[in-house]
Parts: structure tokens; C-alpha cells; sequence
């Protein structure tokens, strides 16, 4: 079984053309099910033998183990990715996952922030000069999440100003940035490549930046990464996970009762863009959604903000 899911992965490269995330992913959940089809002391159940009742059992074992409905969901997801392509190389000759439904996740609606309470926690943030002394906090979850409040700055308004995912921004590279025509080409999902404008705040932010970010790169303490935009304290390229823990240090420190991360401020990008009117379809480009169903969650957040609106100023709400 590891053999063809070595295969499978090589597929999900070469010919899918897959992120390293979601190959990691699809790995993980891979590795799940060779775990339950190998018992201790036991070989691995032969793919051939696996039927929809296996599977079921499966799903029923990642419960036991406290996973959500949403997790699950996934794993079935790349379970049935994974069998389809067994079926195509005559691995087995049925999907048994297809036979087995996918966990009813509730629909939430995410708590948006208003445009109002963005500006200001932005506004509030320290560090606008490279020239300024630089205050350092260092985290305590992530080795490269200090806290350089002139990078901070650029990376929490280019979020916001963008709209683009945290892996999307960690991989930028000098040569991504159109700063006279403030524009930011991006490699998103499926390695799908599209051009993404940014506002005058941003730009500010990110010009402020980038000469500190030359004096990272003269005395770096690890291997440098001369492309990257965004650097740790050492020079090397920052990481997905220090964002999300800079973007969590930035709520605490503004002593804001929200659950901020990365993401709030796509949702805020897109929910405050539909807010003021820009097309659907547009926001689907700016953001690369494949499917204009992922879009329309937006929708959603967008009507329960205007009915807070109305239920608060209307006389005869």
C-alpha cells in the first residue's frame, strides 16, 4: 500500500500539479488509513479487499479519536481522490469511499470585522519607519515569530489590502512585487497564478519595510532567502505558521476580544468589497476561487452584518 500511495502522490505532482500543502495533506490522511488497515502484529489489509463497509469503519475509528465532522469530511474527500486513481491503474476496480456520504457540517457564518474596527486596530499598529528602533517580542509558539513591528505592519496591511492567503503571501518573492504599479502577482491553490492590486496603505507599509529588510540580508544568522519579501529575525523566508502567530500577538498586544487570524482579514477584505458594491465575479479573481460557490460564503456575512445594522438603527425593528 505505501508504494501506491508513493505512486499517487507523484500523480498528485507531476500531474495534478498539487501544492506541497495539499500533497502533505493527502499524506496524512493516507497514512490514517494504512494505520487502521494494519492491525498491531498484523500485514496491511491488500487495497483489493478494502469495500465500502471497511471504509465506513474507518470513518467510525477517526471519530473514536475526536476529530471533527469538517476533518473527516476531508479525509473522505482524498479517500475518494485516492481509490478514483486506484480504479485508473487497475489497483482495485471499485471507489468504495464514493458509496459513503460525507459528514453534514453545520454552516457558520464567521464574525466579520467591521471596516470601522479594521482601521482602527491597523491604524494603532506601531512601526511605520525602517528607520525607527525596531522593538522585539519573541513568541512562544513559533522559533521565527519576533516581532519587527515595520514587517508586521506590511504583512497585516497587505493581508487586509489583498485579500490573499497566508501561504500566499509567505511565498512572495521581490519579483512578485509591481510597487510603481502596486500590484502583487500570487501563486495560489493548484499552483494557479493570478495578479492582485494593492492600496496606497499597504504600499506605504511594504516601502517602509523593504529597506529594513535589506539590512536583515547584509548580516544574516541562517541561510538567507535573498528572493522572499518577508524575512524572519535571521534573514531566512517567514513561515506560514510565524504569520499566524505575529497576526494573533498583534490582537493580544491591541487588547482586542477578537479571534483574529490571517484569514479574518480575507474574509474582511472580501466581506467590506461586497459591502461597497464590487461584483461578485470580481471578488471571485481577486480572491482565486475556483468555484464562485466559495464566494458566496462572503454573501452570507455580508447580509448578517447589514441585519445587525438594521435591528440596531431601524425605529420599528
Amino acid at each position: 500500500m505505501k508504494q501506491h500511495i508513493e505512486h499517487f502522490m507523484k500523480y498528485l505532482l507531476y500531474e495534478r500539479n498539487a501544492s506541497p500543502a495539499t500533497i502533505r495533506s493527502y499524506r496524512n490522511d493516507l497514512r490514517l488509513l494504512h494505520e487502521f488497515l494494519t492491525p498491531p502484529g498484523e500485514s496491511t489489509m491488500p487495497l483489493g479487499e478494502v469495500d465500502h463497509r471497511i471504509i465506513r469503519e474507518f470513518v467510525s475509528w477517526l471519530y473514536d479519536r475526536k476529530l471533527q465532522k469538517a476533518s473527516v469530511a476531508r479525509k473522505l474527500a482524498a479517500l475518494r481522490t485516492f481509490f478514483k486513481f486506484c480504479v485508473r491503474e487497475k489497483i482495485t476496480k471499485q471507489n468504495p469511499a464514493r458509496l459513503i456520504s460525507t459528514p453534514k457540517i453545520p454552516k457558520r457564518v464567521p464574525r466579520v470585522l467591521t471596516a470601522e474596527e479594521l482601521n482602527r486596530f491597523l491604524d494603532g499598529l506601531p512601526g511605520g519607519s525602517a528607520g525607527q528602533k525596531q522593538p522585539r517580542r519573541k513568541s512562544q509558539t513559533a522559533a521565527d515569530a519576533i516581532l519587527i513591528p515595520c514587517r508586521d505592519r506590511a504583512i497585516l496591511e497587505l493581508l487586509y489590502a489583498s485579500g490573499i492567503r497566508v501561504s500566499e503571501l509567505v511565498g512572495l518573492t521581490i519579483g512578485n512585487l509591481d510597487r510603481a504599479g502596486q500590484m502583487l502577482r500570487v501563486l495560489g491553490k493548484g499552483r494557479k497564478e493570478r495578479v492582485v492590486p494593492y492600496g496606497a496603505k499597504a504600499h506605504q507599509a511594504l516601502e517602509a519595510y523593504l529597506p529594513l529588510r535589506a539590512k536583515l540580508l547584509e548580516h544574516p544568522r541562517t541561510k538567507p532567502c535573498p528572493e522572499a519579501v518577508f524575512l524572519n529575525h535571521r534573514g531566512g523566508r517567514l513561515t506560514g505558521k510565524s504569520v499566524r502567530e505575529i497576526v494573533k500577538s498583534y490582537a493580544r498586544l491591541a487588547n482586542v476580544n477578537w479571534d483574529l487570524h490571517p484569514h479574518s482579514l480575507r474574509h474582511a477584505f472580501a466581506t467590506h468589497l461586497l459591502a461597497d458594491g464590487a461584483d461578485l465575479r470580481a471578488i471571485q479573481e481577486l480572491l482565486g476561487h475556483a468555484s464562485l460557490t466559495s464566494t458566496q460564503r462572503y454573501t452570507q456575512a455580508s447580509i448578517e452584518q447589514l441585519m445587525a445594522v438594521y435591528d440596531k438603527a431601524h425605529p420599528h425593528a
